[in-house]
């Protein structure tokens, strides 16, 4: 252990010696020269000025120190490329930093306060105003580049025997809607922009921009949306045209638990049991967590429900099981609504804390105020009829959509592969197998 410390103690002193600003304690100055020294003209260039500037880079700040060359007999002027290939003109951060920004916030998702100390740490200050400008103009310049690199990654796919065209559009409420198109076999991005509306004039109008770059694609995959499936028609006739299948899923599950998963959101609501719940946890928590870990909450609330934790005191146990029920709310893996049902998980435990509360009140007393408050509040929101109604719909619409969500393979209940299931020959057939079982199995509704 002691060799082990010394040697961490080491790497950290190793660390500290070599950051930029300790290797060189004063900002060094580097000159930059014209790379050439006669004008396409033939005329022997001479200086015409020299300037500097303090350029900022990830191997720390230095001073720039450029001679500008200039043809007495054109009188066209000629600066350093070296220089030109660090740091955009009349810029001073360089691109290496530029870079380093967009690549912290929009690949390792990173705040701006979390950027700015990062680059701290290099020797790089900068404010928090100027790292927001970095990133827009480093999405700038990212569009750019793929404008430019258009032909490349259109002969690219050419070569390759053309392209598969999947389309998806996402938007926030009336926010406008973000187009993406992308290869679905080089997985090359081929357009992002946001249009006004999934109407399919609009949906079209970009369409024909993407043929003009790249031509007419072998296949198109997106979902079953109308103003997509008729711009795609329209755009791409003949071309074969397909449904994603986890769109295709992804509609089929909104369609059979959207309406009862909203009622039971407005339920909820009408309780404000969130709301309540994380009141009760702020009032008890000054006395919990000092003698507790939060990560520990989950397993007390456990072996409390299971009555195999008896020392525990009444506060202590209205902030296990409050915040035991609040988690329900971030249950899920990530793949949204209908795949993810949390208000349903959310439901569920208050519904399960109902039955358990009565036996903990006697347990712990009827003089407790705080846990009798608590007792009462979730008996109240239990004993809501329509949620409990709601409840019990969405269980077994759940069930169904899982049993399909199995059968197509796509984002399986406890699975570990989610989206990446391979699509080979032998995975369609057995999708096909699956999905005809489950519709066999499927029990009409009584006229």
């Amino acid at each position: 252990m002691d060799a082990l410390r010394a040697l961490r103690e080491s790497l950290a002193l190793l660390s500290q010696e070599t950051l930029p600003a300790a290797l060189f304690p004063q900002t060094p100055t580097i000159r930059f020269l014209p790379e050439q020294d006669v004008c396409p003209c033939g005329g022997r260039l001479g200086v015409k000025k020299t300037r500097r500037k303090t350029v900022l880079s990830l191997t720390g700040p230095f001073l720039a120190h450029e001679t500008v060359y200039a043809c007495p007999s054109c009188s066209k002027s000629f600066r350093s490329d070296a220089l030109l290939q660090l740091v955009q003109s009349r810029c001073t951060v360089a691109y290496d930093i530029l870079v380093f920004v967009g690549q912290a916030l929009f690949r390792r998702h990173r705040t701006i306060d979390e950027v700015r100390i990062e680059l701290l740490v290099r020797n790089v200050r900068l404010s928090t105003s100027e790292i927001g400008y970095l990133g827009r103009k480093f999405i700038l310049f990212l569009a750019i580049a793929h404008s430019q690199a258009t032909p490349r990654i259109r002969q690219a796919m050419n070569l390759a025997g053309g392209y598969v065209l999947h389309l998806d559009a996402t938007h926030d409420g009336d926010a406008p809607v973000l187009m993406t198109s992308m290869d679905s076999m080089s997985k090359f991005v081929l357009a992002n922009v946001k249009i006004s509306s999934e109407d399919s004039a609009d949906i079209a109008n970009f369409l024909r921009k993407l043929k003009i770059s790249y031509g007419t694609p072998t296949a198109s995959v997106h979902d079953m949306g109308k103003g997509i499936c008729k711009a795609v028609s329209d755009v791409f006739p003949g071309t074969p045209d397909f449904v994603c299948h986890f769109q295709f899923l992804r509609d089929i599950g909104k369609d059979l638990l959207g309406p009862a998963y909203g009622e039971l959101r407005q339920r909820l609501r009408k309780h404000s049991a969130s709301t309540q719940l994380s009141a009760l946890v702020r009032e008890v928590r000054a006395e919990f967590e000092p003698r507790q870990q939060r990560a520990q909450c989950a397993l007390m609330a456990k072996a409390l429900k299971s009555g195999e934790h008896h020392d525990i005191e009444p506060t202590t146990a209205i902030y296990l099981l409050a915040l035991w029920a609040l988690q329900g709310k971030h249950e899920g893996d990530g793949y949204g609504f209908p795949f993810d049902r949390p208000l349903l998980i959310f439901a569920e435990r208050i519904l399960e804390l109902d039955r358990l509360l009565p036996g903990l009140v006697h347990r712990f007393g009827d003089g407790n105020k705080l846990f009798c408050k608590f007792a009462k509040l979730v008996a109240l929101m239990a004993n809501d009829v329509e949620l409990r109604l709601k409840v019990e719909e969405l269980k077994w619409r759940s069930i169904i959509f899982d049993q399909l969500r199995d059968a197509m393979r796509i984002a399986p209940v406890d699975g570990g592969n989610g989206l990446n299931d391979d699509v080979t020959a032998e995975v369609m057939t057995s999708i096909r197998h699956g999905v005809e079982k489950f519709r066999q199995g499927l029990v009409p509704c009584p006229a």
